[in-house]
């Protein structure tokens, strides 16, 4: 079987639904599925510098993703996603479906222009989408305007939340299953063996709460002498954030954009996940990212992080607010017993998203919805 997997964001700027997708690719090709990326690419030049201010990845991708065009920045759901919006994109998206000819394809974010949306129009295949966005998504209204028509050419629809579906349904249609965000489990984890820091994983976006950890942090350093390591946001922009908002950074590692390999590195050494997101977080994959190395988490009480996280896990503080965030990380650091119970509940929590099952529910959607099309090819 051949799966494409769309995906209309940037291979070069990682992100969570780049990495589902990522995931669910070699998750699919572990079971013997032919599935590859078709997702935007900023190779690295002036003019990527001059699009992309941020830090990327700009390695050349894996064979098995199929870039089609550069992107841009665009602000959306109180983030700003680096989306392919050039229409030549759509003309290299055409001649890649032609010649790949896909049993099935698999569209992320289904009403993001460009690539998504071009997707649903154009494919000659069943379709599958998944929707990733929650919260008050301003697009969605417009979008379906504009483009709903090709919603009526969606053959199944998956949301990766119960707060996905509710966003999504009202203007993709339904009906929705729920399958989660998936996460690879390292084959070895210790609980143990700390080294008493802290860990912030996030874009230097306002919603995550960068600036909430980072107001906290005098406090936890003081009591505890820890260091805080901030991956994922760009150590520029931080930096700019801390001049501005007249935060400190005494004690504060910038480590910008991490490969994955590096990330679970840095995740086996931690002691905890910091999680500050003050809303919009669909899932908590941030949190069962961590988990599968057995680290735990003070997080935000939100709707995504909460479904996720359980009081073996993780501690719950309410968002936005860095005193009870700041009481939370001192207390773990200075009692390692508990630390070390909850980081064993977090990882059989992240057991629970391990991706082998999430792709054999997806390789059965597949095969059932590649039989139905040719019962009715064969009934024509």
């Amino acid at each position: 079987m051949k799966v494409g997997i769309v995906v209309p964001y940037s291979w070069s700027f990682w992100g969570g639904v780049l990495e589902h997708a990522d995931h669910q690719a070699r998750a699919l090709q572990a079971l013997g599925v032919d599935a590859k990326l078709i997702v935007g690419n900023d190779p690295p030049g002036r003019l990527t510098k001059l699009l992309h201010p941020k830090e990327g990845r700009h390695t050349p991708p894996p064979d098995y993703v199929i870039p089609v065009g550069r992107s841009v920045i665009v602000p959306a759901n109180a983030s700003l996603p680096n989306i392919v919006l050039s229409p030549p994109a759509m003309r290299r998206m055409k001649r890649a479906l032609k010649e790949e000819r896909f049993d099935v394809l698999h569209v992320h974010e289904p009403f993001t222009p460009i690539l998504a949306v071009y997707a649903l129009a154009i494919a000659e295949c069943p379709i599958v989408v998944t929707c990733h966005a929650a919260g008050d998504l301003g697009w969605y209204p417009f979008a379906k305007l504009v483009w709903g028509p090709v919603a009526g050419r969606i053959d199944y629809r998956i949301a990766v939340s119960e707060a996905a579906r509710r966003s999504a349904e009202p203007y993709i249609g339904s009906p929705f299953e729920i399958i989660p965000n998936g996460i690879f489990l390292p084959s070895r984890f210790d609980a143990g063996n700390r080294d008493g820091n802290v860990v912030f994983i996030g874009r230097n976006e306002q919603r995550k709460g960068l600036q909430v950890v980072l107001r906290a942090w005098p406090q936890v350093a003081v009591r505890t002498g820890a260091r805080l390591r901030v991956v994922g946001a760009d150590p520029l922009s931080v930096r700019w954030l801390a001049r501005r908002e007249g935060l400190s950074l005494d004690r504060v590692d910038l480590l910008g954009g991490l490969y994955e390999d590096e990330l679970t590195r840095e995740l086996e050494r931690v002691s905890l996940l910091a999680a500050p997101a003050l809303g919009g977080e669909s899932f908590g994959m941030v949190l069962t990212r961590a988990f599968a190395s057995a680290t735990p988490a003070v997080a935000s009480d939100i709707e995504g992080y909460a479904a996720v996280a359980t009081p073996e896990s993780a501690v719950l503080v309410p968002p936005g607010e860095q005193d009870p965030l700041a009481r939370a990380l001192i207390e773990l650091l200075e009692d390692e017993a508990r630390r070390h119970k909850l980081g064993e509940g977090a990882r059989k929590v992240a057991e629970r998203y391990s991706w082998e099952p999430i792709a054999r529910r997806l390789l059965t959607i597949y095969e059932e919805l590649q039989d139905e099309g040719v019962r009715e090819q064969a009934a024509a």
